[in-house]
């Protein structure tokens, strides 16, 4: 079948929305969650991010990508000064909320407010987390990774607490985040439910994969 072809030099030729467009969809589907905060001052913030990678899981740590801060940018800022953020799965009941923290609010307009959000306080935490989130984790900041190529920033954080329904997770660990209604996204503004093909054994050479059952704790 023949297929569409740009080169680097004709992408960097493309229009910059729809180059950013496109690119962004080449990494297929991905995570998208919002990231809670509050500044020193006591000020909310909610943004959403599409850019989460695992970074280990022994300490647990978990990145993301910041773009530039050749511009205000409230998420980067508060996590930065008071060391705290959460991370908030999106699912079916609030994807077009999460959607419009993505707009230009100003600095004392809290993101929260202007989508209905609720912001909820769990032990003690900082930072708020999303109240209509199913799964929810508590951030603390470790430190960002700039990386030179494009200005961007890695923050790198470690998972201090873990909140989500139970009857999500298995028996091995595994946290059926189908389930739990998480949605993915991918480019820039296209949201996704999920159907799971098959959960499969332990990869070894030779050995033929099997399905695996899952067991769910209470």
């Amino acid at each position: 079948m023949e297929k569409k072809h740009f080169t680097f030099d004709e992408l960097m030729q493309l229009e910059t929305r729809f180059r950013a467009s496109l690119i962004n969809s080449l990494g297929g589907f991905k995570s998208v969650a919002l990231i809670g905060t509050k500044s020193a001052s006591g000020q909310t913030n909610l943004a959403i991010f599409n850019s989460f990678v695992h970074i280990g899981a022994n300490p647990p740590y978990i990145g993301f990508i910041s773009r530039p801060d050749s511009v205000d940018r409230h998420t980067l800022e508060n996590l930065q000064t008071t060391g705290y953020y959460t991370i908030n799965h999106l699912n079916e009941s609030i994807y077009k909320a999460g959607h419009q923290t993505s707009a230009r609010f100003r600095r004392e307009q809290s993101e929260f407010d202007e989508t209905g959000l609720t912001a909820e306080y769990r032990s003690d935490f900082w930072a708020p987390f999303v109240a209509e989130s199913n799964v929810q984790l508590g951030v603390k900041f470790i430190h960002d990774v700039p990386l030179e190529i494009n200005g961007t920033l890695l923050v790198i954080g470690k998972i201090e607490h873990i909140y989500f329904p139970p009857g999500s997770l298995s028996a091995d660990g595994y946290l059926d985040l189908e389930k739990l209604g998480t949605v993915a996204g991918s480019g820039l503004d296209s949201y996704h439910t999920t159907q799971r093909l098959d959960r499969l054994t332990y990869a070894k050479p030779g050995v033929e994969l099997q399905s695996v059952a899952i067991d769910y704790l209470e």
